[in-house]
């Protein structure tokens, strides 16, 4: 019978960088080292865009770039890197999903209309909270809502953390809009995103969907990630991996680090044996 491949997933924020940053020095390293042993793929509910502003050091390591795929959009965009040098780097798009398609333009516009009212409530009741544009970006196959904006920094970022955190600023918008989406009967899920925004997606596209590219006859699923609570994007394939004893939930990037060289790359030497 022949050996399954390995795949080691890996969300980006929060598990391979801090929030919109881009990757560090000691992750680099752990990534070269680790797709020397598997196929890696980094999983995100971010864009293609946030991958490369993150993840372009990695691009630039041959030894990653030619063992990576890219899954942006929870796995719904399935993009693979090649070139033989960083400055001709190109990207196929393997496949793609769209979301109005799926829910229907009319469910789409609702919802839309729906994330604009509850904006402007938020605002109105929340009259500290930064405000920085960018509110919702559309990624195709799923909507992302920033209550500050994406436009925001760091400082701006973390204020909004802070509050969300004493005052639960998203956890009652995200009843909200679960509950308007429930009771027109829309098929979608929503999940908190990161520490600032929400991601609208139609059901079943959360970031299982990526193993749907793989045929799971032939290969091993891994998966790191550090939104694994309920309410959160990894949620769903941390605990359909989790029977299998391959799938991590980190604290961090440093952490994420120690469960490559000191775990995974050990076990997948100890398989080839």
């Amino acid at each position: 019978m022949q050996q399954k491949q390995n795949l080691v997933l890996f969300d980006v924020d929060g598990t391979l960088t801090e929030a919109r940053k881009p990757v560090e020095k000691r992750m680099l390293v752990a990534l070269h080292h680790l797709a020397k042993e598997c196929e890696i793929g980094f999983l995100t509910g971010s864009g293609m865009e946030y991958i490369k502003e993150q993840l372009w050091p990695a691009l630039n390591d041959p030894i990653i770039r030619d063992n990576c795929h890219l899954l942006p959009c929870n796995g719904t965009e399935y993009i693979v890197p090649y070139g033989e040098t960083f400055d001709d780097l190109a990207y196929k798009m393997i496949s793609k999903e769209v979301m109005r398609r799926r829910i229907s333009d009319e469910s789409f516009y609702k919802i839309l209309r729906r994330i604009c009212y509850l904006q402007n409530a938020l605002f109105s009741e929340n009259t500290s909270l930064p405000a920085t544009g960018h509110f919702v970006q559309n990624r195709q196959s799923m909507l992302n809502w920033c209550p500050i904006g994406r436009n925001a920094n760091t400082e701006e970022r973390n204020i909004f953390s802070a509050l969300d955190k004493t005052f639960k600023i998203r956890e009652k918008y995200l009843s909200e809009l679960r509950n308007f989406v429930k009771n027109l009967e829309i098929d979608v899920t929503i999940k908190l995103g990161g520490d600032t925004s929400f991601d609208i997606y139609p059901t079943g596209w959360d970031k299982t969907y990526a193993l749907t590219h793989f045929d799971e006859k032939k290969w091993n699923f891994w998966f790191v990630g550090d939104r694994c609570e309920e309410s959160g994007n990894d949620y769903e394939i941390y605990e359909l991996l989790k029977p299998t004893k391959r799938a991590f939930k980190t604290s961090g990037p440093s952490e994420t680090v120690d469960f490559i060289d000191w775990y995974i790359i050990q076990q997948l030497r100890q398989e080839d044996k």
